[in-house]
């Protein structure tokens, strides 16, 4: 049976009223009228305690009784074939009881250093990395390129003699491109079918009163995670595997294992009660836990096996370069003709770096062409990372469009409102930015300050979508004593779904968010979603709503008789069930509880699709970044970030303010300082620590103010939509039109290191004399 609603939907304050249909079992949806006591407020975070007193135990504090250590042998060079493997030493060294090679025969090909080649298990992490400095490779070792611009060449070593797939492990808008050509090292160029053609947008730049084309580069940026990836693995019988993981995806894991050591479901275990960052390297299971699995399998014992941190930047995943040519085209009036992007990148023995989505995504256009290709290095594999693609597209596009906007004489910001008219959230973001942050007081001149310390002011917009997964299951158990407990497998990966759960159902059923007992984490709870691509909170907050609904209901059917009504007439509210029309009329919680039959009940929500699909499918941001710039030494210095956000409705303002700070702060890291290095000349990565892989610190951090913009579309019970990506989009493209704004120089190259200011501002100095 379905029922209608009437919601007031639209932007803030702007709204319009919509009859919808939705089923009988659920709860009306929040609109833009909602008035809510948790939900959209800021809640602590209910696993805060835990995390601060040390109660919270990670994958890396746990211990079991008889539990091993593993520890990789990986190969020292980044091509070769190996012919022979002797291990009879490290088998005879004390406390070694397993030792795996990642591959049963031999031989076995190498394409990085750093590449996994077998696995000790021992009774010390002492003795496990004593043994493998005891195992003796025999390698044939091979030509490399780690250099993708050599890699290009016709005389380049090919790292991959057959062509390779594309596995994606998060939702990637944009490239539904089928086969794709592969010749030597370059994989592409992928040109997606629902784009124009080169002639089409070449005649609408052509056409073009002002255009602008300029080459841009991006670093290779390691996901650098503070826990990193590991598995602590457990055969409890034969046929059934328990794991421990530092994961982004539960089920997604669980899966991986069945699979691969041919199990059914019901048979592997998987928990992650806290996990210390993903940023996407951990959607998968990894070799780790493969290998840990295996280890424990043979030893019969359990075995614990995380990387160290040179590890964790060698090869679990990056964010792919670039290099991406853009040109871009406009009329006097402002409005865009036409986008030309080509662009190439590398992922190193990976695929995914592509970078159209901003180009594609955010502006209007007559016409739009982009060919994207991956070039195949001897490094370590790229992996989705925080907004795949787009902190690269935007750092070029937002650029190109600044600076296509100084050639109109057109400001910036306007020129953006003027190519952004068919979206109504980027227009009133736009419109914030311009009146709540420092815009106006920027340079009207860039480099017009005077003295060597010179400041300016830049913007940029971000994009990611919204994607959402179904069928999430939720219980809600109520006890005879009051006691809520809401269940669901969905791992907290640091980004407090755990408090929005807590939240979400303390609302519905009139509790505090301290009431309700949150489990989560756990593959033997209802199905639950992988925590990529920003689809979490979407994904599951409905179906926590909707369990809660359903326990409320059971909970007024049982309170309706003792207050001489029925169930429609009653509200659970402040830890009470009373009568709509007479709140005095009431009776606590706990005491309709105490009428449960037996010791509890439990309903289950489901996550179904949306009602209907949001006219506006993008979720938008938009940066205002000041800056200062130390001419005489090239030291760039934020001092202020202003972002615009929206996520749909934001489900805690505490925890999407820190997801907004979390993103920004990454993105200000990507631009200034992290940068993988690998010597040509041996192919080894050079700084894989957190002394010489630079990060920023929080000396490096400004001042951050943001603007979560409310957008209720109606289209499920919550009307969320998520956070995690687009807050890291603008960074690096604000900052570089900061950095321009100040010292009328532009960087096209990250990261914006001091070196790099000063070689631009002596090329300005040479170029005007």
């Amino acid at each position: 049976m379905a029922k209608q609603v009437k919601l007031n939907v639209g932007i803030e304050d702007n709204l319009e009223e919509i009859t919808l249909e939705i089923p009988e079992s659920t709860p009306r949806p929040w609109d833009g009228q909602a008035d809510l006591k948790y939900v959209s407020k800021r809640v602590p975070r209910v696993d805060g305690e835990a995390k601060t007193t040390g109660r919270a135990k990670y994958t890396f504090d746990i211990q079991l009784p008889g539990m091993l250590y593993g520890k990789f042998l990986r190969s020292q060079y980044p091509a070769a074939v190996i012919r022979k493997i002797d291990t009879s030493k490290a088998e005879n060294y004390p406390g070694v009881k397993a030792i795996i090679p990642v591959q049963e025969k031999l031989p076995m090909i190498v394409r990085f250093a750093g590449q996994e080649i077998l696995a000790v298990a021992a009774e010390t992490r002492h003795q496990a990395e004593e043994a493998v400095k005891l195992i003796d490779v025999t390698y044939d070792v091979r030509k490399f390129v780690v250099n993708k611009e050599a890699a290009m060449e016709k005389s380049a070593p090919i790292v991959f003699d057959t062509n390779v797939e594309e596995k994606s492990a998060e939702n990637k808008p944009g490239e539904e491109s089928g086969s794709i050509e592969q010749k030597s090292n370059i994989r592409g160029p992928r040109v997606t079918p629902r784009d124009g053609t080169p002639d089409k947008v070449d005649a609408a730049l052509a056409g073009s009163d002002a255009t602008v084309e300029a080459t841009f580069r991006t670093q290779v940026q390691t996901h650098s995670p503070m826990e990193t990836h590991g598995v602590v693995a457990h055969w409890t019988a034969e046929d059934k595997l328990k794991c421990y993981a530092s994961t982004q995806g539960v089920f997604h894991v669980r899966d991986e294992l069945a699979n691969t050591f041919s199990l059914p479901k019901s048979n592997v275990q998987v928990i992650t009660k806290f996990m210390g960052g993903g940023f996407g390297a951990k959607l998968s299971m990894s070799i780790a836990g493969f290998m840990a699995a295996k280890l424990a399998r043979k030893a019969n014992r359990p075995v614990r096996l995380m990387l160290d941190r040179k590890e964790e930047h060698l090869c679990v995943g990056n964010r792919p370069d670039s290099v991406q040519t853009l040109r871009i085209g406009a009329k006097k009036d402002g409005k865009l003709t036409g986008i030309k992007l080509i662009s190439y990148g590398t992922a190193g023995v990976g695929t995914g770096a592509g970078t159209s989505g901003p180009a594609r995504n955010i502006y209007q256009y007559d016409e739009f062409y982009a060919e994207e290709s991956d070039i195949f290095t001897n490094a370590g594999p790229g992996a989705a990372f925080r907004a795949p693609g787009h902190p690269q597209g935007a750092f070029a596009l937002e650029q190109a469009i600044d600076e296509l906007a100084h050639k109109l004489n057109i400001d910036p910001l306007e020129f953006r409102l003027l190519n952004t008219k068919h979206n109504d959230v980027r227009q009133v973001q736009l419109k914030i930015a311009a009146e709540k942050s420092n815009w106006k007081k920027r340079n009207p001149r860039p480099g017009a300050d005077s003295g060597p310390i010179k400041r300016g002011i830049g913007i940029a917009n971000s994009v990611w979508y919204y994607f959402y997964g179904q069928n999430f299951q939720v219980s809600t158990r109520v006890f005879s004593d009051g006691s809520v407990q809401v269940t669901n497998g969905v791992q907290d990966i640091g980004t407090g779904i755990t408090t929005v759960i807590a939240s979400v159902a303390a609302e519905e059923l009139g509790l505090k968010p301290s009431d309700i007992v949150v489990s989560i984490g756990d593959s033997e709870y209802g199905f639950g979603p992988s925590s990529g691509g920003s689809v979490t909170t979407g994904g599951i907050s409905p179906a926590v709503r909707d369990s809660a609904y359903l326990a409320k209901m059971r909970m007024f059917e049982i309170a309706a008789p003792l207050l001489e009504t029925t169930p429609e007439n009653l509200v659970a509210a402040d830890g009470k069930i009373f009568l709509k029309t007479d709140p005095a009329k009431n009776l606590s919680w706990n005491d309709v509880a105490k009428k449960i039959p037996g010791d509890n009940f439990i309903t289950i929500g489901e996550r179904k699709q949306d009602y209907f699909q949001p006219k506006i499918r993008t979720i938008h941001g938009v940066h205002v970044i000041e800056v200062a710039v130390d001419t005489e030494t090239g030291v760039v210095k934020p001092e202020r970030v202003f972002a615009v956000h929206d996520c749909g409705r934001s489900m805690n303002l505490l925890t999407t303010e820190s997801q907004i700070n979390g993103g920004i702060i990454q993105g200000l890291s990507y631009a200034l300082y992290e940068d993988r290095l690998l010597d040509r000349n041996t192919g080894i990565m050079v700084n894989p620590n957190f002394e010489y892989y630079k990060i920023a610190g929080s000396m490096d951090i400004p001042e951050i103010k943001s603007v979560i913009l409310n957008v209720s579309y109606g289209h499920n019970s919550t009307g969320a939509i998520g956070i995690g990506e687009p807050a890291t989009v603008a960074t690096a493209g604000a900052l570089a039109n900061a950095i321009y704004n100040a010292i009328g120089v532009r960087l096209r190259e990250l990261p914006m290191t001091p070196d790099k200011v000063l070689r631009a501002l002596e090329m300005r100095k040479g170029a005007e004399s």
